[in-house]
């Protein structure tokens, strides 16, 4: 199989942590190309890739396949927009755009021009997460009657990136960390009836969206998205409550940090948590009261990038579609409209 040209539209920390290293080590991706308007830093840790000043200068290179658009999330629909007028595959970094008539507008575009449009929703892959899902996917806890999805820190300044601070569309905690959520809670449970938010700005001398609890209505259980910069004790990530037992995962995964200090994805021990955040499941099995620690699957990315390649190389389904990235923003119209009125918005 013939590698796929990447080229990267930004090298900043999603550029040189999610993105170069996986484009680096697939064989069958070639991390060829990087849009940086005036510093080098790419090539100094990949010598062999090429440098562009602009945007349509990467554009114009008839090698480059794959265009990641890892911009500030403003920027997403124009850049991404640009790359598929340009007849490139896409991957854009969450939150895919700011409104589901972007959203809809670029999956058009790539419809038309035979190209595959994906986001970057990562957190599908945390080991935490995966987990979960095969918890699920044993019925361990019977009929589920709530789920509770947590992704708490404590940060309570102001992030140093200026761009993330300024209260435009696409910008905010229910975009950024919230995409994660909400695309777990999709991917697990499917389109919700109905949605309720609470959101709040509490960071002194913030401008955007730092808190948010979101109420997914299904119908026959609820699930709760929530998260704050000013949890200092973090509990657990997951929970999860049905007619046999209980669920609970505390967030874990370890790939961030692994990538943020060099570590080469797919070595030895990448994506494996500590045996001491395993998850405890207390169900009924087999007519018994069982309190168990649960093993924890390994986390991992490249599956991400593999389903790409599958994608672009054999016309399969992409590992994330534009459709479902474009419910995700679907949702999160919904949650600022809620938060809003002050009311339930059905879906």
């Amino acid at each position: 199989m013939k590698p796929i040209n990447v080229a990267l539209c930004s090298f900043g920390m999603s550029g040189y942590v999610f993105h170069a290293p996986f484009a680096a080590k697939n064989p069958n991706l070639n991390l060829y190309a990087v849009w940086e308007r005036t510093k080098n830093e790419a090539v100094k840790k990949y010598p062999d890739i090429i440098t562009f000043r602009t945007l349509d200068e990467l554009l114009a290179d008839n090698k480059v396949e794959l265009v990641i658009v890892n911009t500030p999330s403003v920027t997403h629909y124009e850049y991404a927009k640009k790359a598929l007028e340009a007849l490139k595959h896409v991957i854009v970094e969450k939150p895919f755009v700011a409104s589901t008539e972007q959203a809809n507008e670029l999956i058009a575009l790539a419809k038309k021009n035979d190209l595959k449009l994906s986001v970057f929703h990562n957190r599908r892959y945390d080991s935490d997460f995966k987990t979960v899902q095969k918890v699920l996917e044993n019925n361990s806890l019977g009929q589920l009657v709530e789920a509770h999805i947590h992704y708490d820190r404590y940060h309570p300044g102001l992030s140093p990136k200026a761009h993330k601070e300024v209260d435009t569309p696409a910008v905010g905690g229910l975009y950024d960390l919230g995409s994660h959520l909400i695309d777990q809670a999709l991917h697990l449970f499917g389109k919700p009836n109905a949605v309720f938010a609470d959101l709040e700005v509490f960071r002194p001398g913030a401008k955007v969206v730092d808190y948010f609890d979101v109420r997914l209505f299904y119908d026959t259980f609820r699930v709760t998205l929530k998260s704050s910069l000013f949890v200092k004790e973090v509990t657990t990530g997951f929970t999860l409550h049905g007619t046999k037992g209980s669920f609970v995962k505390s967030r874990a995964d370890v790939q961030e940090a692994a990538l943020q200090r060099g570590e080469i994805p797919g070595g030895e021990g990448y994506g494996i948590e500590p045996e001491n955040e395993m998850g405890l499941l207390h169900a009924e099995i087999d007519g018994n009261e069982n309190r168990i620690k649960v093993p924890t699957l390994a986390g991992n990315y490249m599956q991400y990038f593999d389903g790409v390649v599958d994608a672009i190389r054999n016309d399969k389904t992409l590992p994330v579609t534009g459709e479902e990235a474009a419910l995700v923003i679907e949702v999160i119209e919904a949650c600022l409209a809620s938060n809003k009125e002050k009311r339930v918005i059905a879906l």
